[in-house]
């Protein structure tokens, strides 16, 4: 569990930024080649990119302060030096905290300790269904049993550090309350994020008008069990944005670049994973990019959990770390 003093600094950074307009997350997309195939997403495959030091990324997170640094891709786990990467970016009792967002398939008990230990704090670990309906949309088999079998093991683990992650689309919103129990089950916590179809062009995976009202209902099932279950990472705000997404296709005001931007495998800042337009600092993504973008049509996580309102910005993402 991340320690008072942490959580203190943590919180600290967060409302410095707020106010300086840096940003709440960056994510440090190490690779953009992946070993699944997923429905939702334009990646897959082997990717011929060039690839900057972990010694870069070190000295980029601490030119941009996030609060959060989440390690991303692609799969990040197929960078052998990952271990490396996180140790530049770490900075003992103090900020970032740092995410790994992974598929799975390559996360083992002893890798998973081998990060803990290079200084994760987190992993969030893709999981779309409460069964192996999993396999096929995400393009692995086995890797619903491979996840089960995984947290499982973490049993042992004096803090299981994984969240799963689960993007919310029209084939799997009637399943949302059976994950996060699963999750409950499995002593791991949950977050959900919105699909976008901005990836793949494909808006079939959007929820239709007519079935918002039943997905409601759902939110309010899960908002129920949020009171109390711990382990839920989604707050109230974040559905209301989600449910508000759906009914509208987009979200105005987008503060990439600002609250929240991306990192490319070869060190180049780019203002989101969906817009990838490459600058050399934060400041010119501030005047070539945000001056222009009419852009709202994504939901997804890294910008609900970035564009809160500071009160939510704090509580929400430091609840449960202590």
């Amino acid at each position: 569990m991340t320690s008072v003093k942490r959580t203190i600094s943590l919180a600290k950074r967060g409302i410095r930024n707020y106010f300086s307009r840096r940003p709440f997350c960056v994510s440090f997309e190490v690779t953009y080649s992946c070993n699944a195939h997923c429905k939702h997403c334009h990646l897959g495959g082997p990717v011929d990119e060039q690839r900057a030091a972990p010694e870069r990324y070190g000295e980029l997170c601490r030119e941009i302060q996030p609060v959060v640094a989440q390690i991303s891709g692609g799969e990040p786990l197929l960078r052998r030096d990952l271990e490396q990467i996180i140790k530049a970016i770490r900075i003992p009792n103090k900020a970032p905290y740092i995410v790994v967002t992974t598929n799975g398939t390559l996360l083992t008990k002893e890798r998973y300790q081998r990060l803990r230990e290079a200084g994760v704090d987190e992993f969030s670990l893709s999981l779309d269904y409460p069964d192996e309906r999993h396999d096929e949309f995400r393009g692995v088999p086995g890797l619903f049993k491979r996840i089960e079998k995984l947290v499982n093991e973490l049993d042992s683990e004096p803090h299981k550090a994984i969240t799963l992650s689960c993007v919310v689309q029209r084939d799997n919103f009637r399943d949302l309350l059976q994950t996060a129990m699963l999750a409950q089950r499995w002593n791991v916590r949950i977050n959900f994020s919105t699909y976008t179809w901005l990836r793949t062009n494909n808006k079939d995976y959007m929820l239709s008008q007519k079935e918002l009202p039943e997905f409601k209902q759902i939110v309010k099932q899960l908002l129920d069990f949020k009171k109390k279950h711990k382990n839920f990472f989604a707050s109230e705000y974040v559905f209301k944005r989600m449910i508000k997404f759906f009914e509208q296709g987009s979200i105005p005001n987008c503060r990439a670049g600002e609250r929240f931007f991306i990192v490319n495998p070869d060190g180049a800042l780019s203002p989101c994973g969906l817009i990838l337009r490459k600058y050399k600092t934060q400041m010119e993504i501030k005047r070539d990019f945000m001056s222009t973008n009419t852009c709202g049509y994504c939901n997804t996580s890294i910008r609900a959990n970035s564009e809160k309102p500071i009160k939510y910005l704090i509580l929400d993402n430091l609840s449960g770390h202590l």
